[in-house]
């Protein structure tokens, strides 16, 4: 049986003071919100007999570690559980099909240099596998969507992204592709590698404390929109990656891993000369039913200066 020390009127009583819930004023949703969020840390603390100096403790950590909130997202399961909620929001809703979303990560960047139909995403210094991916942007009935915008960022092969590893040059590995008529969108780049969370910082301590690792399989992140459709923000995995289903940020998702296939020869149309890989991927759009739905969430994004 859970452990109460604190009478659990008073404790009813001070939450009902905190959340503001005996002023007039104020979000009455919000007021909700934050006193299940405090009632369920008190609850917590009580169970689990914290000392003040574990509950500072974790504050401090918290604090030196706020740098890392967004991959506290993932790695600890929270992107992966909004997606759940939303997948079976659609159901419920009778919405079925479509490409799958999936998390976002803390890495995008806004501003990436826009090119329509087809661009290249690295700037040449990098080394490594030749990679062509290309697919149509399509709507629900199929039909290709014209002027979807495809936004395409992924790591290089030491596992960075430009922006947060200075010594790469600004949007390498990251364009915007706008489609045409036709819906297609292609890109060349270098096939990306998996990577782990920094190592030394506040993920990768509070993994090891658990007995996790904190390891992501090869990915390529996008974002794809369109007038009149809904926003979607999802990645696909490099298939064979040894990652590939254990990703410490629960990303992956069978319909996303699309096979690889090796060409000798060089494709002219995109200027790739000699042997690559090559992706071919449709993404599959939802009509918006709300203008909300057109955009991506709300959470805080780096932007280009």
């Amino acid at each position: 049986m859970t452990q109460r020390f604190v009478d659990q009127a008073d404790v009813q009583a001070l939450l009902d003071k905190l959340s503001g819930q005996d002023q007039p004023r104020g979000d009455a949703r919000l007021k909700a919100i934050i006193r299940r969020i405090v009632g369920d840390l008190f609850a917590t603390i009580d169970e689990f007999d914290i000392s003040d100096d574990e509950f500072w403790a974790a504050m401090n950590f918290a604090i030196a570690g706020s740098r890392e909130f967004g991959l506290w997202a993932a790695g600890l399961g929270i992107e992966r559980f909004l997606d759940m909620r939303a997948d079976a929001k659609d159901a419920a809703a009778g919405i079925a099909g479509g490409t799958p979303r999936t998390i976002e990560g803390p890495l995008y960047v806004s501003g990436a240099p826009v090119s329509t139909g087809f661009a290249r995403l690295d700037d040449g210094s990098e080394q490594g596998e030749t990679l062509l991916m290309h697919g149509t942007v399509r709507d629900a009935d199929g039909k290709p969507v014209e002027g979807a915008t495809v936004e395409v960022w992924h790591a290089n092969r030491l596992g960075n992204y430009s922006f947060f590893d200075k010594s790469q040059s600004d949007f390498n590995l990251r364009r915007t592709i706008v489609t045409g008529p036709d819906g297609r969108y292609a890109f060349s780049s270098i096939v990306p590698s998996g990577y782990a969370c920094p190592p030394g910082g506040s993920t990768e301590a509070i993994l090891q404390a658990i007995g996790r690792h904190g390891c992501r399989p090869a990915h390529i992140h996008f974002f794809v929109s369109a007038e009149g459709q809904r926003h979607l923000t999802t990645q696909i995995n490099i298939d064979g990656d040894p990652y590939l289903h254990d990703d410490f940020a629960y990303a992956t998702r069978d319909e996303l891993i699309p096979p690889v296939t090796r060409r000798d020869a060089g494709a002219e149309a995109h200027g790739i000369q000699g042997a690559y890989a090559e992706i071919a991927f449709d993404f599959v759009l939802h009509p918006a039913r709300d203008t909300a739905e057109t955009a991506a969430s709300s959470r805080a994004r780096v932007q280009a200066a």
